[in-house]
């Protein structure tokens, strides 16, 4: 049995791979917007293009995706559509944070371990019972993957008068993201 060395740094630096597709396809050096959206069905993306309110980053380097500038009020953020799979997601969210991403939102659906009430319904994730996903790799073995919980708390209290109502809980997850 190979024993997992959690502590180990990556083999794999989203920057070379950058650099190499930025060569190859001719892309200028740049960063995408400090904050990006994964948007796994794409559905979020193709409306931005088709009213016209997305237009494609120039310096956006990867090899299988978009990524599409997007303003609102006075905040640029970017969209990346259709990075669908937890490995694909993992892979697409490191070379944005090696291009410029600070802070990255994923959207997507899941099922509800407890019953919050009708669906559909957006629910605070503050932990994700684990299973065969990609983590597996890189974190050691445990029921859950939690997520910090002061940043849960901040989100929370900004989520508190929200109509309608938020919950908190646990979802399941392949883990990645």
């Amino acid at each position: 049995m190979v024993t997992k060395d959690y502590t180990a740094p990556s083999v794999f630096q989203p920057e070379n791979l950058l650099r190499e597709a930025r060569r190859q396809k001719g892309i200028p050096d740049g960063n995408v917007p400090e904050i990006c959206v994964l948007d796994p069905d794409g559905d979020i993306c193709r409306a931005m293009v088709a009213s016209g309110q997305a237009r494609r980053n120039p310096f956006w380097a990867c090899y299988h995706t978009d990524l599409y500038d997007v303003v609102h009020e006075t905040e640029t953020f970017g969209v990346v559509g259709c990075a669908v799979g937890a490995p694909f997601a993992v892979l697409v969210a490191e070379q944005l944070f090696a291009s410029g991403c600070r802070f990255l939102v994923s959207v997507t659906s899941s099922g509800q371990i407890a019953q919050f009430g009708p669906t559909p319904c957006f629910i605070l994730i503050d932990r994700a019972l684990r299973d065969e996903g990609t983590s597996l790799h890189y974190a050691a073995p445990a029921d859950f993957a939690e997520a910090d919980a002061a940043l849960v708390r901040r989100i929370a209290a900004g989520l508190a008068n929200h109509v309608p109502a938020v919950p908190q809980g646990a979802t399941w997850t392949t883990d990645a993201p």
